[in-house]
């Protein structure tokens, strides 16, 4: 596996406790994402390094999430149907920021939009959904930290396929250190090893209403 890992009980002490942070891992000039699908689709992303085959969707929404907790919390470690393989995505950093300058919030904030009316504008006219979501423990206890994901379709999908860098199948990972949870053997647990991803645009900070850094 490519990806750096960290025991647990350290990853929390140089992580944020509060506030709203996007914690991912940076390979370089690019960031990791991850997703979980069914092991037929999952093996055809492998194979070709880029989603495709009859039994992947575009016309969906297709959400990813940089935070590697959340995705564990929403996949069950691997134990959720059609949420069997769990996939490290690696894209350019460049358009991880497009995404961002480009998400709506998939419910009305009245603190970021003028109006309702303004916000479901906004939102027939973008391709990219953004969710605040409680950050959640090993056991999927929620914390007081929120982590991102954003959700994309249509024309962005499409553009995100294309912008795979690589696609990596973590599941035996995944599962092992699943299994140590199980167990509650949470001093030998190893995760992946994060830090706060500091948004280049004072605009996208301000619409994030995030804490920069760690």
């Amino acid at each position: 596996m490519k990806l750096i890992t960290i025991n647990y009980t350290h990853y929390e002490q140089h992580v944020p406790q509060e506030g709203q942070h996007i914690l991912a891992q940076l390979r370089g000039e690019n960031i990791v994402v991850y997703q979980a699908f069914n092991p037929t689709i999952s093996k055809y992303a492998v194979s070709h390094q880029c989603f495709g085959g009859a039994a992947y969707s575009f016309s969906r929404m297709s959400w990813i999430k940089p935070n590697f907790l959340w995705m564990m919390y929403r996949a069950g470690w691997a134990s959720k149907e059609n949420q069997e393989r769990i996939l490290a995505i690696e894209i350019p950093q460049v358009f991880f920021e497009r995404l961002l300058e480009e998400a709506v919030y998939s419910s009305y904030k009245s603190a970021h939009y003028s109006s309702r009316e303004s916000w479901q504008a906004q939102v027939k006219q973008s391709d990219v959904r953004l969710q605040w979501d409680p950050d959640h423990n090993p056991y999927g206890a929620k914390l007081t930290r929120r982590a991102i994901q954003l959700g994309m379709r249509g024309n962005t999908l499409h553009a995100f396929n294309k912008a795979i860098v690589s696609v990596e199948d973590i599941t035996a990972f995944v599962v092992e250190q699943g299994a140590k949870v199980k167990s509650q053997n949470l001093e030998e647990l190893l995760v992946m090893e994060e830090e706060g991803y500091q948004v280049k645009n004072s605009v996208v900070q301000a619409k994030l209403g995030m804490v920069i850094g760690n």
